[in-house]
């Protein structure tokens, strides 16, 4: 695996944006949203496996750092980093990219629960679940640094 995987594409709206013309952060939080989503289902925590079983994610934990502002008319990639998933956690590291330059716009840090939607409470996940995870951050462990 020469790259991180792609976890979401997309572009900046102009309702996006805010009075000082860049794009707000609760839309960064929106996209890296939709990339969680997306990682997760590479790891086999699907919308089917979470309604099949009973089963949910929580996050319990988050931390972005804003680097470089996004406009109107940008074209947005998020690359994905899992850094642990044992037991009930999973963290991982989504790093955005203005598609165009290329350059680093924001990265966000994020601890999450795997639940029992039922009980309400933090359980395991799946052994087949857990085995994606540590080949993924086997694969991930090839990969340089790719955020400073």
């Amino acid at each position: 695996m020469s790259e991180l995987p792609v976890t979401y594409r997309g572009a900046v709206y102009p309702w996006h944006c805010d009075h000082v013309g860049h794009m707000n952060v609760m839309w960064y939080t929106g996209k890296f949203d939709e990339a969680t989503w997306n990682i997760f289902a590479m790891l086999g925590i699907t919308p089917k496996f979470l309604r099949d079983n009973g089963r949910g994610m929580a996050a319990i934990e988050q931390k972005t750092s804003y680097l470089r502002e996004l406009h109107a008319g940008d074209i947005v990639t998020v690359r994905t980093r899992l850094l642990q998933l044992e037991g009930k956690k999973v963290r991982f590291v989504h790093e955005m990219f203005n598609g165009e330059t290329g350059e680093s716009a924001a990265t966000t840090d994020l601890l999450g629960l795997h639940m029992d939607t039922e009980i309400r409470k933090s359980c395991p996940f799946p052994d087949e679940i857990q085995a994606n995870g540590r080949k993924m951050i086997a694969d991930h462990l090839t990969i340089g640094n790719y955020s400073e």
